[in-house]
């Protein structure tokens, strides 16, 4: 297949996250398989307007600003009669490619903002945010999906996306990269926190459930950037934490697993999220974790078995969760075996052979998942 993806960004951009992770780690494989892929994006200030990345003919157009303006008329100039499919990873503002009259098109989507977008942004910008997601289920109603999780599915169906059309594809994690050492786990209870640092994603609430736990030689570490943290720094001095609260800021992909193995669990409350992928490397690692029971998260944590779930935004409830895991080493280690296993049954490998079955599908005329 000659396969064009089309997304906001690479992974070579300096504000890329999870969503071009997975897009590289997806499309690099069938790459590699012999596919032909080819990814239009945006770019930022004197960045190479081409590059090859993973295997994938990477095409820069205009900057995160401007990159919607410049897209359809790039494509109509150089991409229009190349591609087999066209997929739009929608992880920000919609492109409306269907609008593009591709050969095909096919919409990934790893989450949607919806009304969170007004706990993070302006209220000028989570308005344009919201009402652009609000033609989802207009525009893209006749085109097959992919979704990364059960939750997001379901949204999209709320949307008015009919549920037949959407074909859900996990994501994988490096149980390779992965993995736990005991030899490493932290002597005294550690939590930890992964993410960028924004009020949406509830690290705030992390932060009081934290001190409410009772248990005076516990720490918390607290690892990514972001404009949230002014205030969360704030929050851990007015609740008299002192050093119990460490903000490591960006981290490596060596410290950041030296500290999902020292840690005797990860916390994470955000209200919604794709998946969760933090969490499963955090149970690659042997880590259980504490999390809301949130879309898309819920389907990353096995309540009672690789962690706690706890209702979002209950502090008490997650601080007494945060407590149990503190008290008994014992149920670290319970959980953390349980929650390798687990992890392992997710690959990129794996959802790399499925997202090229349902392509090819898509390719071949049949649009639904069961076709």
């Amino acid at each position: 297949m000659r396969i064009l993806v089309v997304n906001w960004q690479d992974r070579e951009n300096p504000l890329a996250g999870g969503a071009e992770i997975h897009l590289h780690e997806i499309f690099g494989r069938l790459a590699t398989g012999g596919h032909s892929v080819r990814l239009l994006c945006g770019g930022w200030p004197a960045c190479p307007a081409r590059a090859q990345l993973d295997g994938i003919d990477v095409f820069r157009v205009g900057t995160r600003h401007t990159f919607p303006f410049f897209a359809h008329r790039y494509y109509r100039s150089h991409l229009d009669e190349w591609a087999d499919v066209l997929v739009e990873d929608i992880n920000k503002v919609p492109l409306y490619t269907p609008r593009w009259r591709a050969k095909k098109t096919v919409a990934l989507v790893p989450h949607l903002f919806g009304s969170t977008a007004f706990q993070e942004f302006s209220a000028p910008l989570a308005a344009a945010v919201w009402t652009a997601e609000r033609p989802l289920g207009s525009v893209y109603r006749h085109i097959p999906f992919e979704a990364i999780s059960e939750s997001t599915a379901d949204d999209l169906a709320e949307r008015g996306i009919p549920r037949a059309s959407v074909e859900v594809i996990y994501p994988g994690i490096d149980a390779v990269a992965y993995t736990p050492d005991a030899r490493a786990r932290a002597p005294r209870p550690v939590f930890s926190y992964l993410g960028r640092l924004k009020k949406y994603k509830g690290v705030h609430l992390v932060i009081r459930a934290f001190a409410g736990i009772g248990v005076p030689n516990a720490t918390l570490e607290i690892a990514g950037a972001g404009d949230y943290r002014p205030e969360l720094e704030a929050l851990a001095r007015s609740l008299d934490l002192g050093d119990r609260v460490r903000f490591l800021g960006r981290i490596s992909e060596a410290d950041k697993l030296a500290l999902l193995r020292r840690s005797w669990a990860l916390a994470f409350a955000s209200p919604k999220e794709g998946w969760g992928i933090t969490n499963l490397e955090a149970a690659a690692c042997a880590t259980p974790v504490v999390a809301s029971n949130s879309p898309g998260i819920r389907e990353s944590v096995r309540d009672g078995e690789t962690g706690f779930l706890v209702p979002h935004g209950d502090i008490a409830v997650m601080s007494g969760a945060m407590r149990r895991i503190a008290e008994s080493r014992e149920l670290v280690t319970a959980f953390g075996t349980r929650a390798r296993e687990f992890a392992e049954s997710f690959t990129w490998e794996r959802a790399a052979q499925q997202t090229e079955a349902h392509l090819m599908r898509v390719v071949g005329g049949a649009t639904g998942p069961d076709l």
